[in-house]
């Protein structure tokens, strides 16, 4: 995992993603510009030049990285809000674009309140893997060829609100995980058990054994509901269903070796939350 943000003063990191994240959905007011005699180009042009100076006059590295993340995912939530609002077929990839930017900012700001040891500029998860940055061009590219060919595909109202609820049920599900588990919780699953890792049973842990892939996965299946993308829709469900099916079980195995049989009476009591998945096999 990346070191950078381990160079900022501890605590630092939450305010300064959380003011730059704000800069940049300060775009929500380019309307204003436009109205107000300025071309939507070069208006666009002109924020987005002034804001990188910005940024630059006033960070210096490790914290100019953190800030042009940040900065980049407010302003990339507020052209989805302003998509979301246009009169065109476009506004429900404003949905989904204000739920991929919003999703990306919070698993940093997250954890960086709820464990800053482990924050990293990973933490965005922007560069999560290949496979990841290939589903999200594939959902694009197919949602703008059907809209252009079969636009009315696209406008199935009640199918997209669906998509939506689902995305804020795995969203929540995943940050509530995220937040009972504490300094507990890790982006990367760790092999060596440290002094203060102890197991989480309690909150959403009751409901589920991996309440943060229950809600990923449903907010990335929710996100090809929401485009009304048939291809991607498939494709996203078996290929997170298999990720995940790799991931718990990968998980549980060092989780039993940290917990022993304190793990494994409570895999006995509570689900995996993930459907079809039962997590590691276990020989007796």
């Amino acid at each position: 995992m990346a070191g950078c943000a381990a160079r900022v003063p501890p605590g630092s990191e939450a305010r300064l993603s959380l003011a730059t994240f704000l800069l940049g959905a300060s775009v929500l007011a380019l309307p204003l510009l436009t109205r107000a005699g300025l071309q939507g180009r070069t208006g666009l042009a002109l924020y987005v030049a002034g804001l990188n100076a910005l940024l630059l006059l006033l960070y210096r590295p490790p914290r100019y990285q953190i800030a042009i993340r940040a900065c980049f995912l407010g302003f990339v939530f507020g052209c989805g809000v302003l998509l979301s609002f246009s009169q065109s077929s476009w506004n429900h990839f404003g949905w989904y674009v204000c739920s991929l930017s919003l999703f990306h900012y919070s698993e940093y700001l997250v954890t960086a309140v709820n464990n800053p040891k482990s924050l990293s500029l990973d933490s965005f998860l922007l560069n999560h893997s290949l496979e990841y940055t290939v589903a999200a061009l594939s959902s694009w590219i197919e949602f703008t060829l059907e809209n252009i060919f079969w636009p009315e595909l696209k406008q199935i109202s009640w199918l997209s609100t669906t998509g939506l609820l689902m995305v804020v049920f795995g969203e929540c599900l995943r940050k509530a995980a995220m937040f009972t588990a504490g300094s507990n919780f890790n982006h990367v699953v760790q092999s060596e058990k440290s002094d203060t890792h102890t197991l989480v049973t309690s909150g959403v842990y009751a409901w589920f054994r991996h309440p943060s892939y229950v809600g990923w996965f449903y907010w990335s299946i929710g996100t090809q509901v929401m485009l009304c993308n048939p291809i991607c829709g498939v494709v996203y469900a078996l290929t997170v269903w298999r990720f995940f099916r790799d991931r718990t079980e990968e998980e549980e195995i060092s989780l039993i070796h940290f917990f022993g049989e304190e793990y494994l009476e409570y895999k006995k009591r509570v689900p995996t939350g993930l459907p079809f998945i039962k997590g590691v096999k276990v020989e007796l």
